[in-house]
């Protein structure tokens, strides 16, 4: 018992908190078992690691800000035949952050386009990967603030930080020139540095319309596709789907 303790102690002042939480079951376990020194230390120093990986994941999930948590697994490609699987699955392997390539996911409201990106970043996050979740409309109000208040360089530094940054909503509301300039500092100087997603439910043909200066927006394209992944979603909206199947939606009359 005093040995026991003393290793409790031990784990303790090193840190290991989920393996000295542990010990006592481990420990039955292996004398059950019958496992060897090295099958029990393999137990119970893999758990620890596991649990510090999940406390690490939930901490970056955090400072990530995604609205919400979504997965690949959840996403139903059935539903979305439009959307490359494999495409997606390989972006699922992260090497376009190495290499610091764009995703552009483009569809009308509701066809999953966050779905995707939020798990493709939360897919980051579970590598050790920075990253930032931000809505258009917020972080182009968040630099017009800095802009007006004389810090904006150090502002749009801080959505340079992040290893991937994930800019969803693009297009849902009309940009002013200050807002559009904006934009195109966060994507010019991001530009082969690192990788950005954008989600948007405007063709690329309406951005000089949404941006209000067909040239800049042409400038802020010619970045964000130079190196890119595009996925054009078109379907059903998911949010629709489930009222559909309960007889409550049935589509706009034509």
């Amino acid at each position: 018992m005093i040995a026991l303790e003393k290793a409790r102690a031990c784990l303790e002042t090193l840190g290991l908190l989920q393996a000295s939480e542990i010990l006592d079951s481990r420990l039955q376990k292996a004398a059950a078992e019958n496992a060897t020194y090295a099958d029990f230390l393999s137990d119970i120093l893999g758990e620890e690691i596991a649990k510090r990986h999940q406390r690490n994941v939930e901490a970056r999930s955090k400072l990530a800000h995604f609205p919400f948590k979504r997965t690949l697994e959840e996403f139903d490609f059935e539903f979305q035949p439009s959307v490359d699987k494999k495409l997606v699955m390989e972006l699922a392997t992260l090497s376009f952050l190495n290499e610091a390539v764009n995703v552009v996911f483009l569809g009308p409201p509701g066809v999953g386009k966050s779905h995707l990106s939020i798990a493709l970043g939360m897919e980051a996050v579970k590598h050790g990967i920075s990253v930032y979740f931000t809505k258009a409309h917020d972080m182009l109000a968040d630099l017009k603030k800095a802009h007006e208040e004389g810090r904006i360089r150090r502002r749009v530094a801080m959505y340079l930080r992040p290893k991937l940054l994930i800019c969803d909503e693009v297009g849902f509301l009309p940009l002013d020139s200050l807002e559009a300039d904006l934009f195109f500092q966060v994507v010019s100087a991001r530009y082969e540095r690192s990788s950005t997603i954008v989600t948007s439910n405007k063709s690329f043909g309406d951005w000089g319309e949404l941006m209000g200066d067909a040239v800049l927006a042409s400038a802020i394209l010619d970045r964000l596709l130079h190196h890119s992944h595009i996925i054009n979603i078109r379907g059903e909206s998911y949010r629709l789907k489930e009222k559909a199947r309960a007889g409550v939606y049935s589509g706009p009359k034509v």
